[in-house]
C-alpha cells in the first residue's frame, strides 16, 4: 500500500540517508477527481509515491514465474530549502523480484538514486519513470512496458490494459487509519494482459500471464500504532479483481482494513473499515530475519470468504540497501471457500522483521 500495494514500501530506519528523512507534519489529503494521464505521472509535492506491478506468467514449456517492479519516490523536506542543485530534494529507490516456482527460488534486486542529472527521475505528465538502467513507462496507447535488466535475472515485459481503471477507496481517496490524515490516492490497473521475457542466469523465457498495477501517493499512510501492513492485489479467472488489506498492531489485531472488488460486469464494491478480516494460518519463519510470515490467509469479505496460499514460502525481500525495510511479497493462490483455486496474485506483509517506518 500506498503499495500497492495496499500502500507504501518505503523508508524504513535502515535507509542510507537517515538524517534526511524526518518528515514534517503530514496534512488530510482532501477530495479531488483524478485526471488523466497527468495522475500517472509523479506527484512531487507529496511525500511518498510508488507504481507497482506484480504478476504471474508461465513459458511455452509451462514453466511458471511470480514477477515483481516497484518503484518508489521520496520527497525530502530537509533538501528543499536548499540552493544546490545537487541537493537531494527527490529519492528514487527501486525493487524487482522474480520467483522462479520451479526452481523454488526468488531472485531480487534493488537501487537507489537521488533525483536528476539523467540518473533517475520520475515524469509528472505520465508514467515515466528511470532508475539508471530500469524504467517504467506508459505508451500513448495505454499499455506499460517495463525493462530491468541484471547480472543474474532480468525483466522486459509489456502490459496491456483489458479494464478500465479502477479507483481505490472514495473516488481515488483511500483511507489508510483512524486520522484523516492517514490517507492516500490510489488507483489499481487489474487483468493487465503480460508478455515479454524474463531472464534468469543467461537464459531467457519467453512469457504471457496477467498482471496487476497500482499507483499511490500519499503524505501519511502509517498510524503511530501501525507496525505493518498484510495486502493482497489478486486476478481472478472469471475477470474480476480483488483488493484487500489491513493496517496491524503490534499484538496482530487490524487497526484499519480496507479493499474492493469488481466483479466480472464491473460492478465494484468498496471495502468499510472493519469489512475485510484477515486470519493467519501457517507461518514460515525466515532464517535470514527471524520473521515469521503468515503464508496461508483466511480473508472475509463482503465479497465473500477467500483463502490465501503462498506458492512458495521463501519469497522475503531484504530492502535495506534501498527502502531500509525487509518486507514478504510474493506470488500466491486465491481459494474460494472450498479450497478451490479461482485466482492468482501476490501478497505483501510488512511489519514482521521490525516496525515499518516511513
Amino acid at each position: 500500500m500506498l503499495r500497492r500495494r495496499p500502500f507504501l514500501h518505503a523508508l524504513g530506519a535502515g535507509t542510507l540517508l537517515p538524517a534526511l528523512l524526518a518528515p514534517s507534519p503530514a496534512r488530510a489529503l482532501p477530495p479531488r477527481t483524478l485526471v488523466f494521464p497527468r495522475d500517472h505521472g509523479a506527484h512531487p509535492d507529496l511525500r511518498t509515491e510508488w507504481w507497482y506491478v506484480t504478476g504471474h506468467a508461465a513459458d511455452a514449456g509451462g514453466r511458471g514465474f511470480g514477477f515483481q517492479l516497484t518503484f518508489f519516490r521520496s520527497r525530502i523536506d530537509e533538501a528543499r530549502p536548499l540552493a544546490s542543485r545537487f541537493a537531494a530534494r527527490q529519492l528514487l529507490f527501486a525493487h524487482a523480484a522474480i520467483t522462479d516456482l520451479a526452481g523454488g527460488r526468488l531472485w531480487h534486486d534493488q537501487r537507489i538514486a537521488r533525483a536528476g542529472f539523467g540518473v533517475a527521475q520520475a515524469a509528472e505528465d505520465d508514467t515515466r519513470v528511470h532508475l539508471r538502467d530500469w524504467d517504467l513507462a506508459r505508451q500513448p496507447d495505454g499499455r506499460y512496458t517495463a525493462r530491468l535488466p541484471g547480472a543474474e535475472f532480468g525483466l522486459d515485459l509489456r502490459f496491456a490494459p483489458t479494464q478500465p481503471l479502477l479507483l481505490q477507496g472514495r473516488q481515488g481517496l483511500s483511507r489508510k487509519g483512524p486520522q484523516e490524515t492517514q490517507a492516500s490516492y490510489y488507483y489499481s490497473l487489474p487483468q493487465l494482459a503480460a508478455e515479454g521475457q524474463l531472464a534468469l542466469q543467461g537464459r531467457r523465457h519467453a512469457v504471457r500471464g496477467t498482471a496487476w498495477l497500482d499507483h499511490e501517493w500519499s503524505e501519511e499512510v502509517l498510524h503511530p500504532e501501525a507496525l505493518g501492513w498484510d495486502w493482497v492485489g489478486m486476478n481472478l479467472a472469471d475477470g474480476s479483481a480483488l483488493t484487500a488489506f489491513q493496517l496491524r498492531r503490534a499484538d496482530g489485531s487490524a487497526l484499519w482494513t480496507g479493499g474492493s472488488f469488481r466483479d466480472a460486469s464491473g460492478r465494484t464494491t468498496i471495502f468499510e473499515n472493519g469489512q475485510a478480516r484477515f486470519t493467519p494460518g501457517r507461518r514460515w519463519g525466515s532464517a535470514s530475519s527471524n520473521a515469521r510470515y503468515p503464508v496461508e490467509w483466511t480473508l472475509d469479505t463482503p465479497a465473500g470468504r477467500f483463502g490465501v496460499r503462498a506458492l512458495l514460502d521463501a519469497q522475503e525481500l531484504d530492502g535495506r540497501g534501498s527502502t531500509g525495510s525487509v518486507y514478504w511479497e510474493g506470488v500466491s493462490d486465491l481459494l474460494d471457500a472450498n479450497g478451490r483455486p479461482v485466482g492468482r496474485g501476490y501478497l505483501e506483509m510488512t511489519g514482521y522483521a521490525a516496525r515499518l517506518r516511513l
